[in-house]
């Protein structure tokens, strides 16, 4: 029995081993097992040309849309609202009646300052009849006083009759520039119970309702808010530029404004003022003001108070090698081979900082290092100052890839894979057909 056994272990022992051998050495078989061999799996990548052009440096800040002008109607006297014309929303020309003040009192001011003004005429006219009269009677006394006629004393109470009427007289005419002052300022005010719009624009906040009583403003408590009118033609941003980043921020400056209410559509702008007065965030953050003026050509309903992002171009830098910004990556210095950290471009590595900033190349099939150096960013490319020339093809996607990406990890650009595949697919089913 157990020659029997051994018999089938021996025949099973040979036959594994023939089968290993002819899987071992199977082309199919090998292909298989590459796809489980991390050293030997091919990674698609994307690869781009390293371009000259233009890069614009930009200094991003938020901000919030506003009007370019917006005015706050309030009254000029205190009285209650009998009308308002206009709803929230609506358009107004220069000149249209946006509030109707009760203008029953103002109306009875006039009238009795007119009353006065004609009392203040009517005293004047006894004021010069009395001082005509006091001014005959002091030259008459003077003379009978030269002619010793009447004594000193008589002359003397001459005198004052005629200095107190001069006097009477002056108060008169005083009284009558305060009667027509009065007049003057009742007609403003019954002027002010109608309130008309300084500009043509849109009604942007109505905060009052008719029967509502409006005040006055004064120097501790400000007036009484109706509504506010503004230009929703000519918008601007009121950009946070951060105190860091306001020194090469000037007026005049091209900028592209992003509204969060947009977010498929950029708006170009210009720096149309940078305020000089620092200000402070409720975090603590110090911030400079810099209002964007915003272009909108498709008349997009802009509204106060939208979010908003800008990016202020303050250099444009022309004809450099650029790449996309997602290229450069950061590798640690001990990790690159030695090849590469004393290679042609050993000058862009500094060994004494742990990191060196590089950019991967394809090379016989796999990535390759190649230290450099970078100068400005925008937002999405990069300056290269050296390392690498005009026209290299880089690695500079997936994101995913190249955060682990190593040298001599073999790679192909995306899409060769597929096409390869293919390729062999077609001619296996070519050797298929002539098989038959």
């Amino acid at each position: 029995m157990w020659k029997w056994l051994l018999g089938l272990f021996v025949i099973a022992v040979a036959a594994c081993g023939v089968g290993g051998y002819f899987l071992g050495t199977s082309p199919n078989v090998k292909e298989w097992a590459k796809q489980f061999n991390p050293d030997e799996k091919i990674i698609e990548v994307k690869l781009e040309p390293v371009m000259r052009g233009n890069l614009s440096k930009v200094v991003s800040a938020p901000g919030r849309v506003e009007p370019k002008t917006k005015v706050e109607i309030s009254a000029q006297v205190a009285a209650r609202i009998t009308a308002l014309p206009f709803r929230e929303g609506e358009p107004v020309k220069k000149g249209d009646v946006l509030v109707r003040l009760d203008a029953r009192e103002m109306a009875a001011q006039l009238e009795s300052a007119q009353a006065g003004l004609k009392s203040e005429q009517a005293r004047l006219e006894g004021a010069k009849s009395a001082f005509a009269l006091s001014e005959s009677d002091l030259g008459r006394q003077r003379d009978l006083f030269g002619s010793k006629d009447v004594s000193q004393s008589t002359l003397d109470q001459a005198v004052s009759t005629w200095e107190r009427s001069q006097s009477e007289l002056r108060m008169a005419e005083q009284a009558i520039e305060i009667a027509r002052a009065n007049i003057i300022r009742a007609e403003q005010d019954l002027e002010y119970a109608t309130i008309m719009s300084p500009l043509d624009g849109t009604i942007i906040r109505l905060a009052a309702e008719v029967g509502e009583l409006v005040l006055v403003g004064t120097l501790n408590n400000p007036a009484s808010v109706i509504l506010e009118v503004a230009d929703l033609d000519n918008m601007l941003v009121r950009a946070r530029v951060d105190e860091s980043n306001i020194a090469p921020v000037k007026d005049g400056q091209p900028a592209k404004v992003f509204i969060n209410a947009f977010p498929d559509e950029t708006f170009i702008g210009v720096v149309e003022n940078v305020k000089l007065q620092r200000q402070t965030e409720q975090d603590g953050t110090q911030y400079f003001e810099s209002e964007v003026l915003v272009e909108n050509p498709g008349k997009e309903l802009l509204r106060d108070g939208m979010t908003a992002n800008v990016d202020i171009e303050v250099d444009v830098m022309h004809e450099v090698l650029k790449i996309p910004s997602q290229a450069v990556v950061d590798r640690r210095v001990d990790d690159l081979p030695k090849t590469v950290v004393e290679g042609p471009n050993a000058a862009f590595v500094d060994k004494s900082k742990p990191f060196a900033r590089v950019v991967y190349v394809v090379q016989n099939g796999k990535a390759l290092a190649k230290p450099v150096s970078v100068g400005s960013s925008d937002l999405t490319h990069t300056v290269v100052i050296g390392g690498l020339s005009e026209g290299d093809k880089i690695i500079t996607g997936p994101f995913k890839v190249l955060v682990d990406l190593k040298d001599d990890k073999k790679v192909a650009e995306e899409g060769t894979l597929k096409k390869k595949d293919t390729a062999k697919d077609s001619a296996k089913e070519v050797e298929a057909v002539e098989a038959k």
